[in-house]
């Protein structure tokens, strides 16, 4: 159901000058339907997300794509957003971020610290990990990278 909610959000987000950021779709207290949306100048208000609900709401109303009860959320990704796209380690280069590694190195998953590069070509970060130092990270290896604060 994400996948679908995606295709019908991505563009309604894009629109409006914004960003998708990202789609969940699991079951809390009932079915939350939830998508995270950002402006890259500005961030987003309660404005912004509204109008994407009750345009995204309509949408998934007439295409009966969610064919159960379920809670609607847009919110903005907060302050430790996650990092998806090589555009957004380019655009996060400087930031601090928390990365989570499918494949530890030297026994460790985790690693936080301040990301100083990015090879788009590579598919490759830089990081300057606060216990290790400097080091390479092949983006296929990220399970999980977010903003630390």
């Amino acid at each position: 159901m994400a996948k679908a909610a995606e295709q019908f959000a991505r563009p309604i987000a894009e629109e409006m000058g914004l960003e998708l950021v990202e789609v969940e779709f699991r079951q809390e207290s009932g079915w939350v339907l939830r998508l995270f949306i950002d402006r890259e100048q500005g961030g987003v208000n309660v404005d912004d997300c509204a109008s994407v609900s009750r345009q995204l709401a309509a949408r998934l109303e007439a295409e009966d794509v969610i064919r159960h009860a379920y809670t609607l959320e847009v919110s903005s990704p907060g302050a430790e957003r996650p990092l998806k796209r090589v555009e957004d380690f380019v655009r996060f280069t400087g930031r601090r971020v928390r990365i989570k590694l499918k494949e530890p190195v030297n026994s460790q998953y985790a690693f936080l610290g301040t990301l100083t590069a990015v090879d788009t070509e590579k598919q490759q970060i830089a990081l300057a990990a606060d216990e290790v130092g400097p080091m390479t990270i092949d983006l296929e290896g990220v399970a999980k990278a977010r903003l630390s604060l």
